[in-house]
This record gives C-alpha cells, structure tokens and sequence, in this order.
C-alpha cells in the first residue's frame, strides 16, 4: 500500500578532503649496539670449551676497563656443534666448535671503533649486527607527527584555494600511521682492524610519521 503526504527527510551530503601528510626528523644516535663473537675449534669439547670462556672473559674484562657499563654487556648466544669433513663421500669427525656471542651497548657513539678494535686484540673474531639507536625515540617522533600534520593541513589548502573550495579549519578525523624507523644496521666486520683504527660512520637516524587527516568542505 502506498501512502502519500509524509514528509521526505534530507540529509545533507559531507563532501569530504582526504590528504596525507608525512613528517620525517633525522637525528644522531645517542646509542651503538654490537655483537662480539668469540668462535674456538678443537678436537675435544671441554678443552674448546675452557679455551673460548677465558678468551671471553678477556674479551669482557678488557671491555669494562673501557668504562663500559657491565650491565651493558649480555651473553646473546653460546653454541656447542660438532664438526664433520665429508671425504669420498664418507663423514669424518673433525673436532667442536663453541661460539660465544656477547651483545655490548655503548652510550658514547665516538668510542665504537676502539671498542671493536679492544674486543678483536683481545680474542674476538667476529663483530656483527652494529646498530645505531636512540634512547628516547617517543620524543623525536612526536616531533616528525607535528611536522605530518602541518603537512596534511597544508595540503588540504592547497587544494581547496586552487578548486576555490572554502575549508573547515578544523578537521573531522585524523588516522596516525605510525612508520618509525628502526635502529640502523650497519655492515657486519671482518675481525682485523687497521694500525690507525677501525672507522665507524654513524650517520643519522630518521624517524618519520603519516597521518591520513579528513577536512570538510
């Protein structure tokens, strides 16, 4: 049945901006994070064994005389395999192989190359995963999400002058898309270091933010 002399309700159309903006903040780490291995063979475990932990313990002693903080040093790994030689097609024993692998956390960037050149005159023959951080990276990347959405309201603008449109200052949503960077790696070292010291290049790390920002119009 149909029925006729009720009222139509309108609902007004939004017509709607959607931008995106981007804000990125390079800064210097305040951190270097690496990892220092010390790999021994032999053909009995427990004397390769024995052999790698003073090693290791060398290796750390002559790191805390750097004035590096013990609770900046942490056991990462420590592995015990067996070796084998494949000859004619046939497995032959070869001996063990430990591995131990420390992860040091140094607060003064600039004394990386000495630490790395310490560790390796002191036994280690493995420097990998060297990472360059920030302590409190929370407070660069509020600064990189004011830089993203100056940039989004910048661009709502843009738009709306060049297609004469008349903007609400104040937008209706705002979705943040958080891309903050990682720490930086950086290439994984041979164990020998030159006369003049191993030269280390800490860069700067950048923190960038995303909001999608929704203006009316």
């Amino acid at each position: 049945m149909l029925y006729s002399g009720i009222p139509t309700l309108s609902v007004p159309m939004v017509r709607v901006i959607t931008v995106t903006g981007s804000g990125v903040v390079e800064v210097s780490p305040n951190y270097v994070q690496l990892q220092v291995e010390v790999r021994t063979e032999g053909e009995e475990v427990q004397q390769t064994q024995t052999e790698n932990a003073e090693i290791m313990s060398r290796v750390i002693q002559s790191l805390l005389a750097l004035n590096i903080p013990r609770e900046n040093i942490q056991t990462a790994a420590f592995n015990v395999f067996p070796q084998y030689d494949y000859i004619e097609g046939k497995q032959l024993f070869r001996g063990y192989e430990v591995t131990n692998a420390i992860t040091v956390k140094i607060d003064d960037v600039g004394k990386a190359g000495i630490v790395i050149d310490t560790a390796v005159a002191n036994g280690a023959n493995s420097i990998s995963s060297i990472q360059f951080g920030l302590d409190n990276p929370e407070l660069v990347y509020q600064q990189a999400l004011q830089r993203a959405l100056h940039d989004a309201q910048v661009k709502a603008q843009t738009i709306a002058q060049t297609m004469k449109l008349t903007l609400h200052p104040q937008p209706i949503s705002i979705v943040e898309e958080q891309q903050q960077s990682g720490p930086e790696r950086y290439k994984t070292l041979s164990m020998a270091s030159s006369q003049a010291g191993t030269p280390i290049e800490q860069g700067e790390i950048s923190i960038t933010a995303t909001v999608t920002v929704k203006y009316q119009y």
